[in-house]
């Protein structure tokens, strides 16, 4: 049995000795430039995931605001039949509410926003993956619906953990309200031809918000016929429910700023 390397020096030294050339005179083995495991941007995936670093402690007075990223697979999330399926998940973490809530949402053309409530980071994890799992089989069904039901897809929706972060304060809150409901004004997606007749995002919870400021004027809140909205969960927090309103109601035609998501 041979020496055990310790040093980093000779590690490098023992490295160089390993290296060889082949017949047309290459050098093979060692480190050398393209060596070890490819980035996302080159395999063509997109961003990386998220760092697999162990969650922080949750305490329940602190919102959550969580991002999930699609795979590319899937297209865009910005569909009637895609919002019908994110509802129906939200319908199945609703019996979770005592200790998980979905507050608000919204959907993206490849992602989904979410500010939620939880007991604890165990009752995130709980909630987020019943979420999650209950999303990706409708929406699988979707996809396999429109290929036929020879390809049947099956496996992930979203490409990676999700992003969460922890909401401390509340003009921080109030920020993140109006980036989620407002975040289809952050990427245009309210010049689309079909969303001119709509002030609110019709992919998101907003039509339930009772925090906008031009709530009196209520032709812009009444339900459209045969719109079905999600099932949220009134906030119980302080910051979600009254703490953020220090800072201002939040207008219909606010555009988000920061990020790219």
């Amino acid at each position: 049995m041979g020496r055990r390397v310790h040093k980093r020096g000779e590690q490098l030294e023992l490295t160089k000795l390993r290296r060889k050339r082949d017949k047309n005179g290459q050098w093979r083995g060692g480190a050398r430039a393209g060596a070890g495991r490819p980035s996302f941007k080159n395999l063509g995936l997109g961003r990386a995931s998220e760092r697999h670093l162990t969650r922080p402690e949750l305490s329940a007075r602190h919102p959550v605001h969580i991002v999930m990223r699609a795979c590319d697979e899937v297209g865009s999330l910005r569909s009637h039949a895609v919002f019908a399926a994110i509802r129906e998940a939200t319908i199945q973490v609703y019996k979770h509410e005592e200790t998980f809530r979905i507050v608000h949402f919204s959907i993206q053309k490849t992602h989904i926003h979410l500010l939620v409530e939880a007991n604890d980071k165990h009752a995130l994890s709980l909630g987020m993956k019943a979420f999650g799992i209950s999303a990706a089989k409708h929406i699988n069904a979707l996809v396999s619906a429109a290929r036929g039901a020879r390809r049947r897809r099956r496996g992930s929706v979203f490409t990676d953990r999700y992003h969460a972060t922890v909401l401390t304060n509340p003009r921080q809150v109030r920020h993140c309200i109006s980036y989620v409901l407002n975040n289809w004004r952050h990427h245009g997606a309210d010049r689309d031809r079909l969303k001119r007749t709509w002030k609110i995002d019709p992919y998101a919870s907003g039509l339930s918000f009772d925090g906008w400021k031009e709530r009196e004027n209520k032709p812009y809140f009444e339900t459209p016929s045969g719109y079905f909205g999600p099932l949220v969960a009134w906030p119980r927090t302080y910051f979600l429910s009254t703490g953020w309103r220090r800072y201002g109601l939040i207008g219909i035609h606010e555009v988000p700023g920061g990020g790219d998501e």
